[in-house]
């Protein structure tokens, strides 16, 4: 069975987001009859000699209208290697947030540099931002390779300026490969216009990258989402009272007899049963929805977290986060937001601004707000404990939303405990 990859698409306003994502659909062989002949159709009417493979992603009427993405557009794909679930996210830099929401679940992301164009401000911001967000493996796909004459030092040139912003963020390892969207030079097959390349094409090297990003690997966790308790039911020959606990494993594996903790009363019980619809499991991983049943009648809602007894979590009232702020007022201290975690959700008050990452020095300079789109460090005090994990330790414990009390819009992105980008454990992050 081949193994699904999580990949999403970031990059400047122009680079060819779009075009990539529909030449990989396209000449992977991943787009239905209609689809193309739709395509085709809308291409000549707009006076094109060939397909305008960007409309394969660009779905909306109204970025079709300006010829810009405004959305992240999901597609799903496969090829005989790998299954991929693909998020195209915009590049102009209002929408940066959707780039945030597009890398917050990838195991790669593949960045667009313009090759005439070479390093931009939009380039530093999602490198950042895949830093940030723990995106495991980066690809740079030096774009418009076509049109500098398929020119091996401009590629060289601008894969070492990206790849050198890279580690001072503290990306360990950037792949580079000179495409084509636009004809098709080294995306799914390597082209003869580069004879002085000979990696891989960029379908090939996001076959073969590992999915490091499994959370099997990790302690069992699971949010509970809805407490199954259908009244005078009998599942079983003595006719006891049915009660379960929805959700869908965040991380980890639990089987039956497995003894757990229930956050944030801190009560243990053990796994009497795990159900998935009518079937009984003896086992569930990441990320599959089950229902538990418990040993112990104890008290259980939605919002809790069931995590293993033998690795609980510390429930905490104060973090320190790294924040992407999605908001189009300035966050300033003082402010009072809801916090989403998991499936919980309380009142929260950010107690402090400690500074905001320099996109020139790609470093965290001292604030006294965060702006749209800025990423800086927040110290936020919960009204009630949460059990919020190190980011490092685990992506999805780790996270948390900052929501607008009251209009529901999601405000930011935060990480607890993680370092910004190229920062180390010891280093004064505001240091000059």
């Amino acid at each position: 069975m081949s193994t699904l990859l999580r990949l999403a698409t970031a990059g400047s306003v122009d680079d060819g987001k779009s075009t990539l994502v529909g030449r990989l659909l396209h000449d992977s062989k991943s787009v239905l009859v209609d689809q193309l002949d739709a395509v085709e159709r809308v291409s000549r009417d707009r006076g094109l000699d060939t397909a305008d493979l960007a409309l394969l992603t660009d779905g909306l009427r109204a970025e079709r209208e300006q010829g810009i993405t405004i959305d992240v557009a999901y597609r799903y794909f496969a090829t005989a290697e790998r299954s991929f679930v693909l998020a195209d996210c915009p590049g102009h830099v209002q929408y940066t947030r959707n780039t945030v929401t597009g890398s917050s679940t990838a195991d790669a992301l593949v960045l667009l540099v313009d090759a005439r164009k070479g390093v931009l401000e939009q380039t530093r911001r999602h490198l950042a931002v895949a830093a940030l967000m723990r995106v495991p493996h980066v690809v740079i796909a030096v774009n418009k390779i076509d049109l500098v004459a398929h020119s091996e030092e401009v590629f060289r040139t601008l894969a070492a300026d990206v790849r050198a912003i890279a580690t001072e963020l503290g990306i360990p390892d950037a792949h580079a490969v000179p495409v084509s969207a636009l004809v098709g030079d080294n995306v799914v097959d390597r082209s003869p216009n580069t004879p002085w390349y000979d990696g891989p094409s960029l379908l090939e090297l996001l076959e073969t990258l590992p999915a490091d990003t499994d959370p099997v690997h990790e302690s069992f966790r699971m949010p509970v989402q809805v407490v199954i308790r259908p009244q005078g039911a009998a599942r079983s020959p003595e006719h006891v009272e049915y009660r379960g606990y929805a959700g869908q494993l965040a991380s980890g594996s639990v089987q039956v007899g497995d003894e757990v903790v229930v956050h944030p009363s801190g009560l243990r019980s053990t796994v009497a049963g795990i159900d998935l619809g009518e079937q009984s499991l003896e086992v569930a991983v990441a990320p599959q929805s089950v229902t538990i049943r418990l040993t112990d009648d104890v008290d259980v809602s939605r919002g809790d977290l069931i995590a293993s007894a033998a690795d609980p979590v510390e429930l905490r009232q104060e973090v320190t986060a790294l924040a992407c702020w999605l908001g189009d007022e300035p966050l300033r201290p003082g402010a009072r937001l809801l916090v989403k975690h998991g499936s919980r959700t309380v009142l929260a008050m950010v107690r402090s601004i400690d500074g905001r990452l320099d996109l020139d020095s790609l470093r965290l300079a001292p604030a006294g707000e965060l702006a749209l789109n800025d990423i800086g460090r927040v110290t936020v005090r919960f009204a009630a404990p949460l059990p919020v994990e190190e980011y490092s330790t685990s992506r999805r414990g780790g996270a948390f939303l900052l929501i607008d009390p009251d209009d529901g819009r999601t405000l930011a992105a935060a990480m607890a405990d993680a370092l910004a980008p190229g920062e180390h454990p010891t280093s004064d992050p505001t240091s000059p």
